[in-house]
């Protein structure tokens, strides 16, 4: 293994830009997010360790290797065993809770869901790490936090047909244009977003409604496309977009 992955002193730097907290009695807060792009896939990763950590075998491969791995791992969280990968642990987890013991399981009681927990390892990594605050995110509006009421997951998936609430600073849908909107933006074909057509609530700081159908994709990030400003009686003369700062995958 090449020595690079050996790092002993802070050798990377995470820029990250504060936003408003909008959890119960932290108003008038911010939070911080990491501004790191797009998310690496398989792909990213096996071209890095090939052209930057001295990996001397086949790029193909080793994406092709990646590949098989993950999908054995996939076949044995679903035979109930607990993954470690020496950095972080995965498991299944029941939900929900059983009233008897003859009570039969039920997906609708009981969800499934998969836990993380990271080791030793992984925490270790923390002590890398230079975090550089780039001040305030001075955005027309932002989006920060987007729930699957359904599986209780907040900014990680979305389940077709769930209820969401997504919460943020300017975010009211308004304005006669037909783009006005919440979408929801394939990261794999973004000319292929899917427009929420039911939405309840729409305020400066909240939105509520359906997840709507998105065939074919695992994976989205949302987009609020408005005219609202803030100010009384008046609108932007053509849609701004606010787009999440995270992606949603498919659960």
């Amino acid at each position: 293994m090449s020595g690079i992955y050996r790092a002993s002193e802070k050798l990377h730097e995470v820029k990250a830009k504060l936003y408003p907290s909008y959890l119960p009695g932290r108003e008038g807060t911010y939070i911080a997010r990491t501004s790191g792009g797009q998310a690496a896939g398989v792909e990213d990763i096996c071209a890095a360790m090939k052209n930057r950590g001295g990996y001397t075998g086949s790029y193909g491969e080793a994406v092709t290797t990646v590949k098989h791995f993950l999908r054995e791992m996939e076949y044995q969280l679903c035979g109930g065993f607990r993954v470690n990968l020496g950095i972080f642990t995965v498991h299944l987890n029941i939900g929900g809770i059983f009233r008897s013991r003859d009570e039969a399981y039920d997906p609708v009681k009981h969800p499934l869901s998969f836990k993380f927990r990271a080791l030793k390892a992984m925490r270790d990594l923390r002590n890398l790490i230079e975090v550089s605050i780039e001040g305030y995110a001075d955005t027309q509006g932002s989006i920060a936090r987007f729930l699957d009421h359904g599986s209780g997951a907040v900014n990680a998936v979305f389940t077709q047909g769930n209820v969401f609430t997504i919460k943020g600073s300017k975010i009211k849908i308004e304005g006669d244009d037909p783009g006005c909107g919440l979408y929801f933006v394939p990261v794999a074909d973004p000319g292929k977003a899917v427009k929420a057509a039911h939405v309840g609530e729409s305020f400066p700081t909240k939105l509520s409604g359906i997840i709507p159908e998105i065939p074919g994709f695992t994976e989205v990030r949302l987009e609020i496309r408005t005219q609202y400003t803030g100010a009384t009686n008046k609108l932007l003369s053509a849609p701004c977009t606010i787009r999440s700062p995270f992606t949603l995958k498919r659960s």
